[in-house]
């Protein structure tokens, strides 16, 4: 009997634990564990994106060049698929489209400064004008400050700025700093984006080689139609800043505002630079009305202005931008405002492209899209610098006979 009470007894145990367990659950409500079980899964992935963001935090200096890279890849990879198609030779073709886009940025920037260099000369006399006009309010208007409290401001001014010179020359060389830190961004941006136009399908292939070998498939599918998406939200960018440069570059003409023509290129221009770059093309805009029509015509066109601005933040981005990159127009303002607050204008600037790529990526995986998907075969040689047809890719995603290529691999 007392072999058959041990094999019995070890049973009996288990039993009474899983009904104690069982009714310790019963005690506790369902929606509370549930609500529990949801809170601590939310709370690591919240910690580990916080612990990215101050980690990415440390390296802008080279996160921003290469996702500015990854944008103008973006804007400028059709160029290249055309001239490949064309029969023009990959580094070819990368050269051309580099140099003919620094060369329309160029010559923007040199139309835009030229006009308003000579506009201005011409406007000089109306400006000196304008600040004695100014000077006359402030004498003889509610202010009442006379040409001696003016003589006084100035005096103190100078004084100010004699006692604080070390400070004003310690935010001196950290301006350098800044700059230097700006120039080799920018050349860190060309260079990647000299391999992102010529070798993008190759360093994605290698990327998601890396992988665990039946995370290859998906990863690499998904990061595919994710570029698709961020390609899509940058000519919809471009579209929205033409409707933007041509709004308020024709309300100004209309008005009667001179260099309607360079201020269209600058607002244009400015729309790429979020927050910021609406502020300054705006305050270009009305400042011109000011010294050129006066008053009223400069509150015409700050009206102008705002109407362009609202229209293109309330409506063109919300709803064009939302269709471009799936995306609902809640989740761009979201995204938008979200990332202006985390990081600032490079957070307002890649929020979109990254909240569109993350979501296409996302829907790819969960679908499991890469079974049936002809799009994540190895490039042919015509596209984004991938492997020429029978050329085996660079890196270990390029696979061999013993690990087939990332594009090609199927889930057993």
């Amino acid at each position: 009997m007392k072999p058959h009470v041990r094999r019995t007894a070890a049973p009996r145990a288990l039993q009474a634990a899983a009904a104690n367990s069982s009714r310790n659950n019963d005690e506790v409500p369902f929606a509370l564990r549930v609500s529990a079980a949801w809170a601590w899964r939310l709370g690591i992935v919240l910690v580990v994106g916080a612990g990215l963001v101050w980690i990415l935090s440390h390296f802008s200096l080279l996160i921003i060049p290469l996702m500015v890279a990854a944008l103008l890849a973006g804007l400028l990879s059709p160029v290249t698929k055309w001239l490949r198609r064309n029969r023009l030779p990959g580094g070819l073709s990368v050269a051309v489209t580099i140099v003919a886009f620094l060369g329309v940025i160029t010559a923007a920037l040199a139309l835009v400064g030229r006009q308003l260099a000579l506009g201005f000369r011409d406007l000089w006399g109306e400006t000196l004008q304008g600040v004695r006009q100014v000077q006359d309010w402030l004498s003889s208007g509610p202010l009442n400050i006379t040409a001696g409290d003016l003589d006084s401001l100035f005096d103190e001014a100078s004084t100010t700025l004699q006692d604080n010179s070390a400070n004003i020359l310690s935010g001196a060389l950290s301006v350098g700093s800044s700059a230097g830190h700006f120039a080799a961004g920018i050349l860190l941006t060309l260079f990647a984006l000299v391999f992102f136009l010529l070798d993008g399908r190759r360093i994605w292939e290698f990327t998601s080689g890396l992988l665990p070998r039946r995370a290859r498939p998906a990863a690499y599918g998904a990061g595919i139609h994710g570029w698709e998406s961020m390609v899509n939200y940058v000519r919809v960018q471009v579209m929205v800043a033409l409707i933007d440069a041509v709004g308020i570059g024709a309300g100004a003409a209309l008005i009667g505002v001179p260099l309607a023509l360079p201020l269209g290129v600058l607002v244009f221009l400015g729309s790429f630079v979020p927050l910021v770059g609406a502020f300054v093309t705006g305050f270009v805009a009305v400042l011109l009305a000011l010294v050129a029509n006066g008053g009223v015509n400069a509150l015409i066109m700050l009206g102008i202005v705002l109407l362009v601005q609202q229209l293109e933040s309330h409506i063109l981005q919300p709803l064009v931008m939302g269709r471009a990159v799936s995306l609902h127009p809640l989740a761009v303002i979201l995204a938008v405002t979200g990332g202006s607050l985390a990081a600032g204008i490079p957070g307002a600037l890649f929020s979109v492209p990254l909240l569109a790529i993350l979501n296409t990526m996302i829907r790819y995986i969960a679908a499991r899209g890469w079974e049936d998907d002809l799009a994540i075969e190895p490039d042919d040689g015509n596209d984004d610098g991938g492997p020429a047809e029978g050329e085996s890719g660079s890196g270990a995603g390029s696979g061999t006979e013993d690990e087939p290529a990332a594009g090609k691999e199927r889930r057993p």
